[in-house]
């Protein structure tokens, strides 16, 4: 424990008494830190004072009549000096110049929440400094051995197979902090101790400070102040090579050995952080391998490898999961997966196929491709339940159901895009691009001519080439029908008495009106 103004009052043998009451002054004053003991006559010492101290002084400098107003306003004006300076305490040396210590300085002291306290004849100033400077040097020795002690725990931690946890772990005990991890991309990989609630707020304010910090890609260290935390962000990994950032969060900074016992774990973190990216490299490309076995249909042979590297794959029957994930968040990604393979409740397998994420689990676990979709950012196609050895058709359906995702569906499952029938696949890009060439020659006479053709043949086509009905909703004469018709049919250059045409044009007229939604969306 560090010197403070209530461990010197409490040394019986210097006889120190506390003339401001306690419950009259700021809470906890009484145990700030206490840096040094200063003693100073001068009507000003500041300038010779640094904050956290304490001064000591015999009162030479105060009026010799306590009961004149420039007494009270000497007294005022000193105390209010020494509190915008930051000390911490003030004793007054009785019966040293004056007997007893002076009642405009005890009034001033009460009045403004410095704590003041008499310091008897027969103890010299220098037995309180002497008493400070003591109990500054066993803090710091005491310091200094449980940095020491901390880090052989730290140390012992990282011998553990699950290493890069069980230090973070262990920091977060050794210092009494909570502590994060964000990844290379700035999203918050693990946080000890495990269930910690360190607020929304806290949390934002680290990542937007840790995105910062990764975007220079520079070493670095930053202090950010949420609420009543103190938060200490420090960069892992080389310049231009950055693996994440380590935060510790608590109500106080880190002294200097907390930062020494902290900054011993930024480089093992970094180092296992560089470790772990060039293992996952490799099981990356293994990954890779395996699911090309897969899609050629060599379950048997990724099952046996899948069971020696990470165990047994999901069971059956599965759903496989499709995602686009942008080259520059691919690597992140696929560290998150690694994290969660490597539960053996997860029972998942996942692989990167050029820039996409294909991730199989049992279909009794679909709730976990919606907790990994959300926690990633992502937007997934799920396949419906097949057996492995209809690995290569439950990742065709993957694949279509995030083709043909709605806009904003965080998980698009093949089953409702087959419900939607056939004809929901023309939402993909290449029959819109069809769909707009064909109906080409009437958009075009449409802009130029300030006709309705495109309209008038989706209405007509809607009513199964009905001229009645399809005049009364476009609230045209039938004869005004038949004649747009006919010049619909001239410009396409096809029979549209003919069901096949008809056809193709319905849908060409859907995928075209697919496009356009999702344009204006």
């Amino acid at each position: 424990m560090p010197a403070t103004v209530r461990r010197l009052l409490g040394d019986a043998a210097l006889g120190l008494r506390l003339l401001t009451p306690e419950a009259q002054l700021p809470a906890g004053i009484l145990g700030l830190p206490v840096s040094w003991v200063h003693s100073s006559d001068l009507p000003d010492p500041t300038p010779f004072l640094v904050p956290g101290q304490v001064l000591l002084t015999t009162g030479t400098q105060f009026p010799a009549d306590d009961h004149v107003t420039p007494a009270r306003r000497a007294a005022n004006d000193y105390v209010a000096r020494l509190i915008a300076h930051g000390i911490v305490g003030l004793g007054f040396g009785s019966d040293v110049v004056r007997a007893g210590t002076p009642e405009p300085l005890i009034t001033a002291c009460r009045h403004q929440g410095l704590p003041l306290f008499e310091v008897p004849y027969r103890t010299p100033f220098i037995a309180v400094a002497r008493l400070a400077a003591d109990i500054a040097a066993e803090d710091a020795y005491a310091r200094s051995t449980w940095a020491l002690r901390a880090q052989r725990a730290i140390s012992v931690a990282a011998t553990r197979p699950d290493g890069l946890s069980a230090t973070l772990a262990e920091l977060s005990r050794q210092l009494d902090h909570w502590v994060a991890l964000f990844d290379a991309a700035g999203t918050l990989d693990r946080i000890f101790p495990l269930g910690v609630d360190t607020g929304v707020e806290a949390i934002a304010s680290v990542r937007t400070e840790a995105v910062r910090l990764l975007r220079r890609g520079q070493r670095a260290s930053a202090i950010v102040s949420v609420g009543t935390e103190t938060l200490t962000l420090q960069t892992l990994g080389a310049r231009g090579r950055l693996r994440g950032i380590l935060v510790f969060g608590g109500s106080e900074r880190l002294d200097e050995a907390g930062q020494q016992v902290a900054t011993s774990v930024v480089a093992l973190a970094g180092l296992a952080l560089e470790q772990n990216h060039t293992l996952d490299q490799a099981r990356s490309h293994l990954r890779a391998g395996l699911l090309r076995l897969l899609m050629n249909g060599e379950v048997a042979l990724v099952e046996s490898i899948s069971q020696e590297m990470w165990g047994p794959l999901p069971a059956e029957p599965m759903i496989t999961a499709v995602a686009d994930v942008p080259a520059e968040r691919l690597d992140a990604v696929a560290e998150r997966l690694e994290l969660h393979a490597a539960d053996a409740r997860a029972r998942l397998f996942f692989a990167t196929d050029d820039r996409q994420l294909v991730l199989c689990v049992s279909a009794d676990r679909r709730g976990l491709v919606a907790e990994l979709a959300d926690d990633l950012g992502l937007q997934v196609g799920v396949s419906e339940p097949q057996q492995w050895a209809e690995f290569g058709r439950a990742l065709t359906q993957a694949r279509q159901a995030l083709e043909h995702a709605r806009v904003g569906e965080h998980v698009a499952d093949f089953a409702d895009v087959a419900a939607r029938g056939a004809l929901a696949l023309l939402s993909g890009a290449q029959a819109q691009e069809v769909g707009r060439q064909v109906l080409a020659p009437l958009r075009i006479h449409d802009q130029t001519h300030d006709t309705e053709l495109v309209d008038t043949l989706r209405t007509w086509l809607a009513h199964n080439g009905a001229y009645e009905a399809a005049a009364r909703e476009l609230g045209v004469h039938r004869h005004t029908l038949r004649a747009r018709i006919a010049s619909a049919e001239r410009l396409l250059g096809r029979d549209l008495a003919s069901f096949p045409v008809r056809a193709e044009l319905w849908a060409s007229l859907l995928a075209a009106s697919e496009s356009r939604r999702q344009q204006s969306s």
